[in-house]
């Protein structure tokens, strides 16, 4: 008999997450909960975004880092409303490896780059 798995962690929006206490949460929103390195995905095309995203996640993690800023910039110039980063960046943060690192994730407060940028609160290495 092969032991269980466990279960996915639950997609993650922007503000909402499962997992951390409310205080932590509402601290991340309010940029109360400084980033401590960060990562400009502009000019990058989506591929080459989506793979700088996960190693950057991956070597914060490793490096100890608990809060981290990733800025998409907010898209002025795209097709359509959003820009593309913008609009993908929480959904590759909700994908596997990425997401079992991720605890939440905000939009950044307007001194960090507002809807440009997120905070990402990463889980702690055991």
């Amino acid at each position: 008999m092969t032991p269980a798995k466990p279960a996915a962690p639950a997609p993650l929006a922007p503000g909402l997450a499962s997992g951390i206490d409310q205080r932590t949460l509402i601290r991340l929103k309010r940029g109360q909960v400084r980033p401590e390195t960060q990562i400009d995905l502009h000019r990058l095309t989506q591929p080459e975004a989506h793979a700088a995203l996960a190693g950057f996640l991956t070597s914060a993690q490793r490096g100890g880092r608990r809060c981290v800023l990733v800025i998409t910039g907010k898209g002025y110039g795209s097709e359509g409303a959003i820009g593309v980063l913008r609009r993908n960046v929480p959904r590759w943060l909700n994908e596997s490896p990425n997401r079992e690192r991720v605890l939440a994730f905000a939009y950044a407060t307007p001194l960090d780059g507002g809807e440009g940028a997120l905070y990402v609160l990463l889980r702690r290495i055991r």
